[in-house]
């Protein structure tokens, strides 16, 4: 009885500091996007006639940068997150620290390394556009910092505190965002110069971001100095790993992180670089209308989906040292709910959010891009909203297969997913034109998403009822939420037109507060009306029933 009663402890508090880590990275994460996607506004108003090609101009650049940051990280964060939580686990602090400072010394090197790389590089891959060379050359400055910026964000994550990488991402990105539009202002609207001048030092506020968020990281390492040492003062001090060890160590568990982290980025990066070809051989469109097919589905569609995405790399991050945790524990069935409130955790908030997107795609185009290419826009949007889930579920699976040390069956799911991918692209954009590389995307991603699942059930049984109950009930709430949302649009358009133009950005933007209000209280109302709210937030729930008054 004492024993059952201890087990209950033990899993309130895991799902308690997983829901309070989900807290603060869904929060930064969230807002960091959201920060990311509203810029566009006034920035695209500042271009004007030539915004389609420079967010063309800005994503390819963009695209090969985040290869590059990829590799220069080299999965170091989240492998220290998961060594860190493993060592703790063991009340191992010291070992933990001196993780992170051989870390330290292996983001700075590669942080070098791959900046000089891009930087030289940046004429090997334009893509035959040599306007792309001066945007990767801004870029690489960022990726001399970011690399150690985003270890100490893998450090603090392994002992659970999620506070520091949350508020310096939210920093990062709002001073890129302040940089980029005071630049954007001054150089398109002041001085009247280059669009690609502007460009590139919108890419240059990458590194802008990238010191205000180290300087967040430093200062709370600082504050917390005290403590890490008492902790390594308090230690078990049995485990003796020397230096090479712990090198290969964190090497052996970065590889995969590399090539999982980057997963959307490889795909994106293939559409890059084969979607013009491609184009070139099916249409006789000229290098303009292609640029302008191309911002619209890897850039303007993908910046809005990348806010839900992050939800679920919130997640991710966040089940990571919780799954090494009960791993090194060898907890097979603490494993098998961690894997489950992983699932229900990520369906709670991306099955509506994406649903939600997608309801009001036509109205959010033209709110952040204007009335240009208006409905293939609105259409990619909405389509790219659904195909997010496959998208955000592999950010989390994939992560999920970290954490309980199967990398290598991960990447070799994902390497099955990025040939089914490769295979079905031709054929798709020869077929479908602008939507065929989404259609790519999302077949591979299907690929890599099923194994991988269907792995983790066949090893832990994680389709358990409850678990397939309260998803069954998220997808049913979606769905209601989708409809009313939509309803909502159709509403709001006939209300907007009748006091303005219901097509500019103006009415388009009350249109999308109107929908995702109605929404998003019908979702929350039914979530927590059918306890499926309680599985998921857990006493937070009662507490919103009563201040709503729902019984």
């Amino acid at each position: 009885m004492q024993e059952s009663k201890e087990k209950i402890n033990s899993d309130r508090q895991t799902q308690s500091k997983m829901l309070k880590g989900s807290s603060w990275m869904t929060a930064g994460s969230i807002l960091s996007r959201i920060l990311g996607a509203i810029y566009i506004i006034p920035w695209s108003i500042w271009f004007g006639n030539l915004y389609f090609q420079a967010n063309a101009l800005y994503v390819q650049g963009y695209n090969v940068y985040s290869m590059f940051l990829i590799i220069s990280i080299a999965g170091v964060p989240s492998a220290i997150a998961k060594e860190v939580a493993h060592y703790n686990a063991l009340n191992e602090y010291g070992i933990s620290v001196r993780l992170y400072k051989r870390g330290l010394v292996l983001s700075v090197t590669t942080g070098i390394l791959c900046a000089l790389f891009l930087y030289f590089g940046a004429p090997l891959l334009d893509n035959g556009n040599p306007n792309v060379i001066p945007v990767m050359h801004s870029l690489s400055w960022a990726v001399l910092i970011i690399p150690t910026m985003s270890l100490t964000r893998g450090y603090f994550q392994g002992f659970q505190d999620m506070a520091p990488s949350a508020i310096s991402q939210f920093a990062e990105q709002l001073f890129r965002v302040i940089y980029m539009l005071v630049t954007a202002f001054f150089i398109m609207k002041v001085v009247h110069g280059s669009w690609i001048t502007a460009v590139t030092q919108s890419t240059f506020a990458a590194f802008i971001g990238s010191v205000a968020g180290l300087l967040i990281l430093g200062a709370y390492y600082l504050k917390r100095k005290d403590y890490y040492n008492h902790l390594v003062e308090n230690s078990n001090n049995k485990i003796h790993v020397n230096a090479n060890h712990l090198y290969k160590e964190i090497v052996s568990q970065a590889v995969p992180f590399i090539i999982l982290g980057a997963g959307i980025t490889i795909f994106q990066l293939i559409d890059q670089y084969t979607f013009f070809d491609i184009m070139k051989i099916a249409t006789d469109y000229p290098m303009s209308v292609l640029n302008k097919l191309y911002a619209i589905f890897a850039g303007n569609a993908n910046k809005l989906i990348m806010i839900t995405i992050s939800l679920a790399s919130a997640l991710a991050i966040t089940v990571v040292p919780l799954l090494s945790e009960a791993f090194t524990k060898k907890d097979k069935d603490g494993i098998s709910r961690q894997l489950s409130n992983g699932f229900v955790l990520f369906s709670f908030i991306m099955i509506p959010a994406a649903l939600g997107m997608t309801a009001v795609a036509g109205p959010l185009n033209r709110l952040f891009y204007g009335t240009g290419y208006n409905h293939l826009s609105a259409n990619i949007l909405a389509f790219s909203s659904v195909i997010s889930i496959l998208f955000g579920l592999f950010t989390v699976i994939s992560a999920m297969m970290q954490g309980i040390s199967q990398n290598k069956l991960a990447v070799k799911y994902f390497i099955y997913g990025t040939i089914a991918k490769i295979v079905f692209q031709i054929p798709m954009v020869l077929l479908f034109g602008t939507f065929g590389p989404l259609i790519s995307s999302a077949i591979g991603f299907l690929v890599a998403d099923g194994l991988i699942i269907r792995s983790l059930d066949k090893q832990f049984g994680v389709r358990s009822y409850e678990m397939l109950e309260k998803i069954n009930w998220i997808l049913i709430f979606s769905l209601v939420t989708y409809i009313v949302a939509l309803a909502f649009v159709y509403l709001g358009n006939t209300v907007v037109g009748l006091l303005m133009e219901p097509y500019g950005r103006v009415g388009s933007g009350f249109v999308v507060s109107l929908a995702v209000l109605a929404g998003g209280f019908v979702y929350v109302y039914l979530a927590l009306k059918s306890r499926v709210a309680d599985y998921v937030i857990g006493h937070q729930s009662e507490n919103l029933r009563n201040k709503l008054h729902i019984k």
